[in-house]
């Protein structure tokens, strides 16, 4: 309770993201931005959720380029479209045909006009000639062979509504499929259209049904084809007023035998008193089906995929193939057929979630396809309720959580929420159906985290500011930066842990200071550990402190740092690279050349901030720290700049390591394995440096068994390949003064150095 009080100033300017959301959930106020967040998340879920497989149910009958480049420009003769009609009916057996085009005007190419006139002209006083024009007459009219070819056929024409101040009505429409009296006076349940364009009689009085194409009427703000209308209202005076299906739903009626018997409305009806839209019902002989609705009587589309040539939703055939007849007899039986254009200047192109330019017959496709899998998404209409209560919920939580947590276990609680949120969102999204808002509750979540992380960095930016002039100046700003995060992991008191720490010190210093004035002095020092500290800073070491002429650094803390060794040793090695390049300005500024002797050790030390009451600095201690200042003096004996010891080996395999000896330093009983980095593992080497390193082992080995003659063999070998190494010279030395010694069964293969 106590830390809930200290914390209640926190709490509630976290919770002020849930009211501000719970304005627009309620609609008191709708933020465009919101909503653009669940058009952009519905359009990531269902990317996310389409099957991308081809439905084998639906062919698309294309006319594309290739289609109008061997049977002429579009509009093609109505006979050519009858031949394509009676090809996909008859020999391919199609179980249904819907073209999503339109038959506006008459075939320009009709010789009906041109019959009639003679036989009303010159012919008229020819009777036998009068007669077989009008027995013939008919054979000339491509409408009327394309009419005969869709009489009686499951075929579906389409239709386009508009909107316009004086309406206007071109060609016929087919029977509504609901009467006004279908729907509650008192609002619009649907888009209203006061025209239309539809087919010219003849051929929309011999096709058995025809459904609107208006693919646009409700897009989003954004333009993306979300959800298309099911059925609109036609208001105008031509024809028969009452509400109308689209293709997609007419076809699908067609394919299926299904009837529409009405529209369902939800219990608890809208806000203003009338019921609300919920689904539409359909009836077949075996089953019933209910598709649903939103309120402007819509379809959200179930795409299954990018759409086009390679989407591969759908299989799709040149129109040219099919009229001139190079698909096999029955090839299409039984599938859904729907005509429609790819060709440049006739392509109908849509924005969609599952692509920016998708064909608009597609769109009809994966709304048909949807409705035969049962697979139609829609809002239900306790979208709002289920979104309060999610805003609420995180909320909450994240009052609560973030509140009385540090930062690293806020971004948990964060990240938890916004998973178990996005989760149960998805799920019900892909197993449900269910299309459930979720912009408001991620914005509320985003919000609470910024707000309270802001809060905590102005007000508990004392404590942040306190490790900062702690340790700022023994660690990488970098280092400081991840502590600061959370300040209360990190203190100063000590502790035992296992880390690794490095020596390094300049040779022959005491020459150098003799022959330099103290300014020069302090300007050459300066410069040196300047570079020396900048590598070990990128290493993410921490500097304890400068020795005269020596750095001391360790890794592993404050931070916990799990490849301590490893940013050690490459630290060395940059050292030295980093040596190579000041010796070189330095000769060309008339200063003398340093050189340097690095020595690691990893263990366990005590680090943390030790001292006197008079002064204290963040340091570490112990045996391992005692171990690595002894070796880094060896390094000029082997004739090498580092040194590290087995320990620190074990722990950084990543390097191509080069047995040094055993020794045994000062203060130390028990003999040490030293050892010097040559690079990383992988890193470009020769075939003789490979084999080179092979042999050397043999000679530790051997000469770690007094095999004196064996070691002498092999080390000759390497001579023969480097003669001016120090490391061999020095042990070929050693071989030559051993091997005239009798064998010391007590040896344990260790050199003694009683100095540093």
């Amino acid at each position: 309770m106590t830390a809930l009080r200290r914390r209640w100033a926190q709490i509630a300017i976290t919770l002020l993201p849930v009211a501000i959301a719970l304005v627009h959930v309620t609609g008191l106020w709708r933020w465009p931005a919101i909503d653009a967040l669940d058009h952009f998340l519905y359009d990531a879920r269902l990317r996310a959720t389409m099957p991308r497989t081809l439905d084998p149910r639906i062919v698309i009958v294309d006319i594309d380029d290739a289609s109008l480049q061997q049977l002429g420009q579009w509009p093609w003769r109505r006979d050519q479209v009858a031949r394509l009609t009676t090809e996909l009916i008859e020999r391919q057996q199609a179980k249904v045909l819907g073209f999503d085009v339109l038959f506006v005007e008459p075939d320009a190419t009709s010789a009906s006009n041109l019959l009639g006139r003679l036989a009303a002209g010159p012919l008229a006083d020819q009777p036998q000639a009068v007669e077989a024009i009008r027995r013939f007459e008919p054979q000339f009219d491509p409408d009327a062979v394309l009419a005969q070819a869709l009489a009686n056929r499951p075929v579906a024409l389409g239709f386009y509504f508009t909107q316009t101040r004086e309406p206007r009505a071109r060609g016929q429409l087919p029977a509504p499929v609901l009467t006004p009296g279908a729907f509650p006076a008192g609002r619009d349940y649907a888009t209203q259209w006061n025209g239309f364009v539809g087919s010219i009689p003849g051929l929309a009085r011999a096709a058995p049904a025809g459904g609107f194409l208006n693919v646009l009427l409700d897009a989003d703000r954004d333009g993306v084809v979300r959800s298309v209308p099911l059925i609109v209202r036609y208001t105008g005076h031509v024809g028969h007023p009452g509400y109308y299906e689209s293709l997609a739903l007419a076809v699908f009626r067609m394919a299926t035998g299904a009837r529409v018997v009405a529209p369902v409305f939800a219990a608890g009806g809208a806000e203003d008193g009338t019921p609300a839209l919920q689904s539409l019902a359909l009836a077949t002989d075996a089953a019933s089906l209910r598709i649903p609705l939103d309120g402007t009587a819509s379809i959200l589309v179930p795409y299954r995929g990018p759409g086009g040539a390679g989407g591969g939703s759908f299989r799709r055939i040149p129109a040219a193939d099919v009229i001139q007849g190079a698909l096999a007899p029955g090839e299409l039986k039984g599938k859904i057929v729907l005509v429609g254009s790819s060709a440049p200047g006739l392509e109908d192109l849509r924005s969609t979630p599952a692509g920016a330019a998708f064909p608009g017959v597609e769109v009809h496709a994966n709304i048909i396809s949807g409705l035969l899998d049962g697979q139609v998404r829609g809002v239900p209409d306790y979208a709002a309720g289920y979104e309060a209560v999610m805003v609420l919920a995180a909320g909450l939580v994240l009052a609560f959580g973030l509140s009385l947590s540090g930062a690293a276990r806020a971004v948990l609680i964060t990240i938890a929420t916004t998973a178990v949120v996005v989760g149960l969102n998805t799920w019900l999204f892909a197993q449900a159906h269910l299309v459930l808002p979720l912009g408001a509750t991620l914005a509320t979540i985003a919000a609470a985290f910024i707000l309270n992380i802001s809060w905590g960095y102005l007000v508990e930016a004392r404590a942040s500011r306190r490790l900062a002039h702690l340790f700022g100046s023994y660690v990488p700003p970098e280092l400081v930066a991840e502590m600061r995060a959370d300040p209360d992991r990190y203190s100063m008191r000590a502790r035992s842990r296992e880390l690794t720490v490095m020596f390094c010190d300049m040779r022959g210093f005491t020459q150098i200071a003799e022959s330099m004035a103290p300014a020069l002095l302090q300007d050459f020092l300066n410069d040196i550990f300047s570079r020396l500290s900048e590598v070990i800073s990128a290493h993410r070491g921490t500097i304890d402190k400068y020795i005269g002429d020596c750095v001391m650094a360790f890794w592993g803390a404050p931070v916990d740092t799990p490849n301590h060794a490893e940013l050690a040793v490459r630290a060395a090695l940059d050292i030295v690279d980093a040596v190579q390049d000041l010796n070189a300005r330095h000769r060309q500024m008339g200063r003398p050349e340093i050189r340097i002797g690095i020595g690691i050790n990893s263990g366990v030390m005590s680090v943390g901030d030790m001292g006197s009451a008079v002064r204290r600095s963040y340091t570490v201690v112990g045996d391992a720290v005692n171990l690595a200042s002894r070796i880094e003096g060896l390094g000029i004996h082997y004739g090498v700049e580092i040194v590290a010891t087995e320990a620190t080996r074990a722990l950084a395999p990543s390097f191509v390591w080069q047995a040094l000896d055993r020794v045994r330093v000062q203060g130390k009983l028990q003999g040490v394995d030293i050892f010097t980095p040559l690079g990383l593992q992988g890193a470009p080497a020769s075939a003789e440096m490979q084999e080179s390193l092979e042999q050397w082992n043999g000679v530790i080995s051997a000469y770690r068994l007094q095999d004196w003659q064996r070691a002498q063999a092999m080390l000759a070998a390497l001579l023969a390949m480097d003669a001016k190494k120090f490391l061999y010279r020095l042990y070929a030395q050693r071989l030559a003064s051993m091997a005239l010694q009798p064998k010391d069964p007590d040896w344990d293969g260790a050199t003694r150095f009683e100095t540093k």
